[in-house]
């Protein structure tokens, strides 16, 4: 009876295999980088027996979700085993919440190193575009419309100005750093060098003079 459930299991891992392109078992195995242990026990319907990690590398590789592949492998089980299949879809969407997470983490680590590395672009670029647009005999305002990818690129982000450049604004000291001279809270200053914030985190504060000493951008 027993080599009947194996035969049975083999045959569908099979066709799984076979739609996934998947040549042999050993094959299966390298694939997914688990042990050909792993999937004589997939082929005998021990899915209780298994690693979630383990079945979700051997689901991907066979182009199937984690509750197929369960779905598939699970009818042999016995009466006292539901719970334990029960846990292994616990801990599988627990698996993909932390995948997840881990995602968004890489996504905002890469998102900070990258602003960092356009940091001096950031402060500089929306100073000689204002120059630019101030004297369009300039050659440089031709050049402004190369930057819109980034601009849409920084859109995407969530990353937004301070401010820009030439405004004349409330001083705030959070938001604003002065380049010279003093100005008290809500005093007018203008805008040298815009500031940039992505959502409630502040990146870099607008550089800042008071109205009465600022010199030409």
């Amino acid at each position: 009876m027993a080599q009947s459930s194996s035969q049975d299991f083999t045959h569908r891992l099979q066709l799984l295999m076979q739609q996934a392109g998947v040549s042999s078992f050993t094959a299966l195995s390298r694939k997914a980088g688990v042990s050909e242990r792993q999937v004589r026990r997939l082929r005998q319907g021990q899915v209780g027996q298994m690693r979630v990690e383990t079945l979700l590398k051997i689901s991907q590789v066979l182009q199937v979700s984690m509750t197929e592949l369960l779905t598939i492998f699970d009818e042999t089980q016995r009466v006292d085993e539901p719970a334990s299949q029960t846990e292994l879809r616990r801990e599988y969407q627990r698996l993909q919440q932390q995948m997840h997470e881990q995602r968004e983490a890489l996504i905002q680590e890469f998102q900070q190193s990258s602003l960092q590395v356009l940091e001096s672009w950031l402060v500089q670029w929306p100073t000689a575009a204002y120059a630019a647009q101030q004297n369009q005999q300039l050659p440089a305002v031709r050049l402004l419309p190369l930057v819109r990818p980034v601009e849409q690129l920084l859109q995407e982000w969530g990353v937004e100005a301070i401010a820009s450049v030439g405004s004349e604004i409330p001083y705030d000291p959070h938001l604003h750093q002065l380049m010279e001279g003093n100005a008290q809270p809500g005093a007018t200053v203008r805008v040298r060098y815009i500031g940039y914030q992505q959502g409630d985190k502040l990146l870099y504060r607008a550089k800042v003079s008071p109205i009465d000493n600022t010199p030409n951008a």
